[in-house]
């Protein structure tokens, strides 16, 4: 067999011929949206009330289509698994359980490896919701519920390969695990739990106590601590660079940064012999332990700030500072 000759390149050629590949795909999507029905909703209401997991299964491009629609569905909440319908007919049939829902996908409807799943799912009665593009084939009318995914056009110039129906294929799946998102009140913080080792997961899954400096690390000093000691606190503490001011009950009232600092020392003839109380800021901001960090990392870029005092504001003492939060915390936690 000759090789193919390879055809000179067109760049305009090539950037038509991808726009047209995008506007067959999306056209295929809106087409099947315009026809999502009563079907949809019983699919939706046959998912969430399985009681035991979503197994979903398909051959070829269908089963790539599968396998991302159950990693989907795991990820935001709902127990999926794939199952590969030519390892079914060997064993592998005992994955589906009796409070299983099956998601059968077939473009045309008549593929041999999905035959003896949906022999064993109709002995059993257990739901089966199908996808395919050819309702009335063998899968179609197999389904309890069955999904249209049928397009009018594959965006294969030669109208072979699964590439519009299969992205159809694919946008319906999400369109069902987001509406049960939404019905089953699904929350952000769920899916950082599903998602720990995320960046999402660690913005919601970590608080200002999990990262905060506590204990001796505290830079903390009274209204008459003098200049000379409130810059030795300054530099022996764990976080360099501030110091919180409090008054004889404990309270926070003010803080000293190196800007307070050099501000001092600008207008003062005696700057080592000046107090905390006439160095510090006024009024300082505060995050309460219990925030999430990421609230915190908000706060410092909103004032342009580098650290937070710490506080909790459900203890006895709301006002007493409890910790201390560096930008630089917040970094080494990967929320950034």
């Amino acid at each position: 067999m000759e090789p193919t000759t390879k055809k000179p390149s067109h760049p305009q050629n090539d950037l038509e011929e991808g726009k047209r590949v995008l506007e067959i795909e999306a056209r295929a999507i809106d087409y099947v949206r315009s026809r999502l029905g009563e079907t949809f909703a019983k699919a939706v209401e046959i998912l969430d009330g399985c009681r035991g997991k979503v197994v979903v299964t398909g051959m070829g491009k269908s089963g790539h289509v599968g396998r991302k629609i159950a990693s989907t569905m795991t990820s935001t909440g709902v127990p999926a698994v794939f199952l590969h319908p030519a390892e079914s007919s060997h064993g592998d049939l005992g994955i589906v359980a009796q409070d299983d829902v099956v998601i059968a996908i077939s473009y045309g409807g008549e593929t041999p490896e999905l035959q003896d799943v949906l022999k064993y799912t109709t002995r059993k009665g257990i739901p089966v919701v199908a996808m395919t593009g050819k309702p009335q084939s063998t899968l179609g009318r197999a389904g309890t519920v069955t999904l249209d995914v049928g397009v009018d056009k594959e965006a294969c110039p030669m109208g072979l390969a699964p590439t519009a129906s299969s992205t159809a294929t694919l946008a319906l799946g999400d369109a069902l695990a987001m509406t049960l998102v939404k019905r089953r009140g699904f929350k952000e913080e769920d899916f950082a739990e599903y998602h720990p080792g995320g960046s999402l997961g660690r913005r919601l899954l970590t608080h200002v106590s999990d990262v905060m400096h506590t204990g001796e690390a505290l830079p903390v000093v009274g209204l008459a601590t003098s200049m000379k000691d409130v810059l030795t606190v300054m530099t022996k503490k764990e976080v360099r660079g501030v110091a919180g001011v409090t008054d004889e009950k404990g309270a926070l009232i003010g803080v000293i940064t190196d800007g307070d600092i050099r501000r001092c020392l600008e207008k003062s003839h005696n700057p080592l012999q000046d107090t905390a109380q006439n160095i510090m800021s006024k009024t300082p901001k505060t995050v309460d332990a219990n925030e999430l960090a990421e609230k915190a990392l908000f706060m410092m870029e909103q004032f342009s700030i580098q650290s937070l005092f710490v506080v909790n504001r459900e203890s006895a003492q709301p006002t007493h500072p409890v910790g201390l939060l560096h930008f630089h915390d917040l970094l080494k936690a990967k929320l950034r």
